[in-house]
C-alpha cells in the first residue's frame, strides 16, 4: 500500500478534485485516509498466545520423542517468559502488531472505522442524503465507498466495487493522492448522472482530505 506521505500539493490536488467534481451535482463527496485503523494489541496478544501454546506443545512431545525431559515448573516458567517477552514486543512495537491479526479481522475494524468517519464527518447529514465517503485505511490496505441512503437507492454496489479497485490500484503503486484524484472523478460522475446540479445548490461538506 501507500508508503509516501500525501504532500501539501497532493492534499490541494485532491481539493481541487471535489471541487471540480461537484461543480456538476448536488451530491457531496468527503475523503479520509487512516494511516491504522486500530491498535491491534489484544488481536495480536490473543493469536501470539495461541501460537505459544501450540508451539509449547510441539516442544512438549518433541522432547518426549528425544526422551529428554524438563521438570514441569521449569517448563511453565519458560512459557511464561516468552509470552511476556511477545507481549512486550508487542506493546514496544505497535507497527508489528497487524502481522499477527489475521486478513479478516483488519479488513472488519477498517470497514468499522470507515463507517464511524461516515457519521462522524456528517457525510450522513446532506439534505438529500447524497453524501459519498471515499475512504482508505492504510495498514489494512483497505479501501471503501460509503453512499449515503438516497444514492444507494440508485447506484448498485458494483459501481463502488469498480471504484474501489482503481483506488486500490492506485495505493499499491504508491500513488494514493492519484487514487483519490480518480476516484472522486469516477464518484462525481455517477452522482452528476443521478444528481445533476440544481440552482441554488449549496456545499454541504469541507472539499479537502481529511488524515487521520
Amino acid at each position: 500500500m501507500a508508503t509516501r506521505p500525501i504532500s501539501a500539493e497532493d492534499h490541494d490536488r485532491i481539493a481541487d478534485a471535489i471541487r471540480a467534481a461537484e461543480l456538476k451535482t448536488d451530491g457531496e463527496i468527503y475523503c479520509v485516509v487512516a494511516h491504522w485503523s486500530d491498535g491491534y494489541f489484544f488481536p495480536a496478544a490473543f493469536m501470539t498466545t495461541l501460537g505459544l501454546f501450540v508451539a509449547s506443545l510441539a516442544v512438549a512431545y518433541g522432547l518426549e520423542a528425544w526422551w529428554l525431559t524438563i521438570r514441569l515448573p521449569h517448563f511453565v516458567l519458560a512459557q511464561l517468559l516468552a509470552l511476556a517477552s511477545v507481549l512486550a514486543l508487542l506493546w514496544l512495537l505497535p507497527s508489528i502488531r497487524i502481522h499477527f491479526v489475521p486478513k479478516r479481522l483488519r479488513y472488519q475494524a477498517a470497514h468499522a472505522n470507515a463507517m464511524k468517519q461516515f457519521l462522524a464527518r456528517n457525510v450522513h447529514r446532506t439534505q438529500a442524503r447524497t453524501g459519498v465517503l471515499v475512504f482508505v485505511s492504510i495498514a489494512e490496505r483497505y479501501a471503501e465507498v460509503v453512499a449515503d441512503a438516497g444514492i444507494d437507492a440508485k447506484v448498485g454496489q458494483h459501481v463502488w466495487d469498480g471504484v474501489v479497485r482503481d483506488l486500490t490500484k492506485h495505493a499499491e503503486g504508491d500513488q494514493l493522492a492519484n487514487g483519490f484524484v480518480q476516484a472522486i472523478a469516477a464518484v462525481g460522475a455517477v452522482l452528476a448522472e443521478h444528481f445533476p446540479v440544481t440552482a441554488g445548490d449549496t456545499n454541504e461538506l469541507d472539499d479537502h482530505l481529511v488524515e487521520i
